[in-house]
This record gives structure tokens, C-alpha cells and sequence, in this order.
């Protein structure tokens, strides 16, 4: 690939993984429930699911999927249901009274590392918007005369390491601010605002066209 084309390749990924989304707000309400140990093995889940919709895209599914309403909206679904799903897990824990941000000697069994894990990954795998970017987005950097699938996966090793850094740095981010964070009424209120952006995305994400 050439310079100025991986380069560019190198800015629109950077801008997308920075650019707040469903993933953003999985992995402040992961650091919040378990320290930064959560929040970066949640980017671990997210960022790994990169590599399937690479596959993907790289082996034609994408296009399947986008051809045939019924897979694609079964795909949208199941999506919009898990993410209504994390939602409605922070509002309960609101109306029981409990707040958002535990972390501390206290709370370190709360870390879950396989929990963790794949909720970052069905997030970003059950997303058919990232499946479609990747399908829309990746070709444009694919040498034909090369393997599709490697250089696919080559992309998204590079989009893989921007979005560890950038996701590393949000989940310090929440770990330092939690003296402030588990005040009681500031952890509930982040409960309240995070499942309910969840879900909104979730609904969002179901009635879409």
C-alpha cells in the first residue's frame, strides 16, 4: 500500500474510533463497574471483533447480508436487543438504588475478565453498521492483485491498535476521576444517563432503514 494512501487510511480510522458511539459508552460503563482492569479488557472484546467484520467483508458475506433484507435485519435486531439489554442492566441497578461506580479494594472481585471480554465483543460483532463500514470502507485500501483477506486483516490490526490507545486512555481516564465518580448521586446519575443512551442506541439501531 502506498504511503499517502495508508496514511489516509491511518486519519479516517483514527477519527471514527474517536468519535463518540455505542462502543464509547460500553467502555465508560465497564471502567465504572470495575476499574480501568474492566474497561481495558471491554476494548480487548470490542477491538477483537474487528477482526471477524474484516473477514467478513473481505469474503463477500457483507454483501449477502446487505442484498438480503431478512438477514440484515435479523442481524439489526439481534444487535439492537443486546445493546437494550446493557441499557436495562444500568437502569435496574438505578431503581435498586445502586450506583455505577465501584472501584477500589473493596470492589475487585466485581472485575469479571471473560464477562468483560465478551461483552466488548458481541457490542462491536452483533453492530451491522460496523459490518457495513468495513464493507463500504476497507475495499478502498485493498490491492487486487493481493490477498483480500490478509490485507483486511492487515487494516484492521492497524484500527485494532488505535482503538486499544484511545479506549487505554478513556478507561485511566474514568479510574482517576472515581473519587469524584462514587459520589452517590453522581454514580446513580451515570447509571441513569448511560442506560438510557444504551438504550436509546439500541431502539435507534431496530428502527433504522
Amino acid at each position: 500500500m502506498e504511503l499517502q494512501l495508508l496514511l489516509t487510511y491511518l486519519v479516517a480510522i483514527t477519527l471514527l474510533t474517536i468519535t463518540p458511539g455505542v462502543d464509547t459508552m460500553i467502555m465508560i460503563r465497564n471502567s465504572a463497574r470495575g476499574g480501568w482492569q474492566d474497561g481495558v479488557a471491554t476494548s480487548t472484546g470490542i477491538c477483537s471483533g474487528l477482526f471477524l467484520h474484516a473477514a467478513v467483508s473481505a469474503m463477500g458475506i457483507s454483501v449477502i447480508l446487505l442484498q438480503s433484507a431478512y438477514a440484515f435485519s435479523a442481524l439489526k435486531l439481534v444487535g439492537a436487543c443486546y445493546l437494550i439489554w446493557l441499557g436495562g442492566n444500568s437502569l435496574y441497578a438505578l431503581l435498586k438504588g445502586r450506583g455505577a461506580f465501584h472501584i477500589g479494594p473493596a470492589q475487585a472481585g466485581k472485575f469479571k475478565l471473560r464477562r468483560s471480554l465478551r461483552e466488548g465483543f458481541l457490542s462491536n460483532a452483533l453492530n451491522p453498521k460496523t459490518a457495513l463500514f468495513y464493507m463500504a470502507f476497507l475495499p478502498q485500501f485493498i490491492d487486487p492483485a493481493g490477498s483480500a483477506l490478509l490485507q483486511s486483516l492487515f487494516l484492521a490490526g492497524l484500527h485494532f491498535i488505535i482503538a486499544m490507545i484511545w479506549q487505554t486512555l478513556l478507561a485511566v481516564g474514568v479510574n482517576r476521576a472515581k473519587d469524584w465518580l462514587q459520589r452517590p448521586r453522581v454514580s446513580q446519575w451515570f447509571n441513569g444517563l448511560t442506560g438510557s443512551v444504551l438504550v436509546f442506541l439500541g431502539l435507534k439501531l431496530a428502527t433504522s432503514e
